[in-house]
């Protein structure tokens, strides 16, 4: 589609491309409930059990669950179209959240518990993948696609400044409960909504794309650099489910649980004022996006190597703001290189395998940082999300060749990528 729309003219711009009204609000109602659902079932399990593990646990089973179906989800959206999948997803995920909550309250066995987690996972409405689709499809071939890569990172973020906090308040102020059945309620409401704009969704795709099954023909993650950047994407669920059980853990050791979603949200602040940056500057200097995913992963790595050292809010508040700061580049370049590995057919799936990594490396995460906060407190939760990072980034920088459009590089061996990595992050 031609558009007026080009990188360095910036936000305002970008919102006057055709229809982008119809599904950027709708789009940011629906997905404020995920940024509710991890720390509302670490909240409400935590206070019914009294123990970071179960809760933990309860939370890594939801993200699971979503990481396993998101992408099926999005490859059936490709298939039939946005709305052919909302409309029953998004009521049987409230109905699944809706029991989850009944089954913690009334202190069901863990295993229970656990069970019910898995469709309140799997049913996960994957709103975001479904918006950044869109504007895939209304900006396709223009340089404006990394400003709206960058514009859908500071609307991700911004909603999770709004949904911890949110969350937690509810929660504190309310009722335990309170957080998952706001939850519900808002995934009914937005997830409707966004259904209903339907001039801007791509059309599904022609069945000679996929053959006569749903899930037949090439998987968007056949491609190497998908897969590469599920790896990566893998690590940044590690940094949020970590922050997440860790900060929770924190205020509680000092007595202040009431600060975590403040906390949390300074963090969130930092993805979301870095990734507005990234938007408004655009692809300056000549580097590239890959270039830039190495750059703010190696960034990223190096302040998560300082979290476990941090003993008081003030200095937790500046480092949770580093650490924010640094995902966003990697979530929007990463997201941009999508564009250039991934036909339009297929998007929406691998959008969703990005998200579904992002899932399952923060359901890891908060099941590793719950153990290691109930063993020795937060300082040691706080070594989660380097342990997710570190072993990321040495294999961005081994198989970077693969995110480059046309197909798979052949695999260096250990040395020679080593020293290839390094040579290239320095030309980037």
């Amino acid at each position: 589609m031609d558009t007026t729309v080009t990188g360095g003219r910036g936000y305002r711009e970008l919102l006057r491309t055709p229809h982008a009204w119809t599904f950027v609000l709708p789009g940011f109602a629906a997905r404020q409930p995920f940024a509710m659902l991890t720390i509302s079932i670490v909240l409400l399990v935590r206070h019914t059990t009294g123990s970071y593990g179960q809760a933990g646990a309860a939370a890594a089973v939801t993200g699971v669950a979503m990481a396993v179906f998101a992408p099926r989800f999005g490859r059936l959206a490709d298939r039939f179209g946005q709305r052919a999948v909302l409309l029953p997803v998004v009521p049987a995920h409230a109905a699944a959240v809706a029991a989850l909550t009944v089954l913690a309250l009334e202190r069901a066995p863990l295993w229970a518990v656990l069970a019910a987690a898995v469709p309140a996972g799997a049913s996960v409405p994957q709103v975001g993948p479904m918006v950044r689709a869109r504007w895939a499809l209304a900006l396709d071939g223009s340089p404006a696609l990394m400003t709206a890569a960058a514009f859908e990172s500071v609307t991700d973020e911004f909603t999770f400044v709004i949904g911890p906090v949110l969350a937690t308040a509810l929660c504190a102020g309310i009722h335990p409960a309170a957080g998952l059945i706001a939850e519900g309620a808002l995934t009914l409401a937005g997830g409707w909504l966004f259904a209903a704009s339907r001039r801007s969704a791509p059309a599904p795709a022609p069945r000679a794309a996929h053959g006569p099954g749903a899930f037949r023909g090439p998987s968007a993650l056949s491609i190497p650099g998908v897969r590469l950047l599920a790896a990566a994407f893998w690590g940044i669920g590690a940094v949020f489910g970590g922050m997440q059980v860790a900060l929770t853990a924190f205020t509680q050791s000092i007595g202040d649980p009431g600060s975590n979603g403040l906390l949390y949200g300074i963090f969130a602040a930092g993805n979301m004022l870095s990734g507005a940056v990234c938007g408004a500057l655009g692809a300056r200097g000549g580097s590239t996006p890959r270039g830039r995913l190495l750059v703010a992963y190696t960034l990223l790595v190096v302040v998560c190597c300082t979290l476990w050292a941090a003993g008081s809010p003030v200095l937790l508040s500046v480092l949770g703001l580093l650490t924010g700061a640094c995902v966003a580049p990697t979530l929007v370049n990463g997201y941009t290189l999508v564009g250039s590995l991934v036909d339009a057919g297929a998007r929406t799936e691998a959008f969703t395998w990005l998200t579904g990594a992002v899932a399952f490396g923060q359901a890891v995460a908060v099941t590793a940082a719950g153990q290691l906060a109930d063993l020795w407190g937060p300082a040691a939760a706080f070594l989660v999300p380097l342990a997710g990072t570190a072993p990321a980034l040495v294999v961005l920088l081994a198989l970077r060749d693969r995110l480059a459009a046309g197909g798979p590089a052949p695999v260096p061996d250990a040395a020679a990528a080593t020293v290839r990595a390094c040579e290239a992050v320095a030309v980037d």
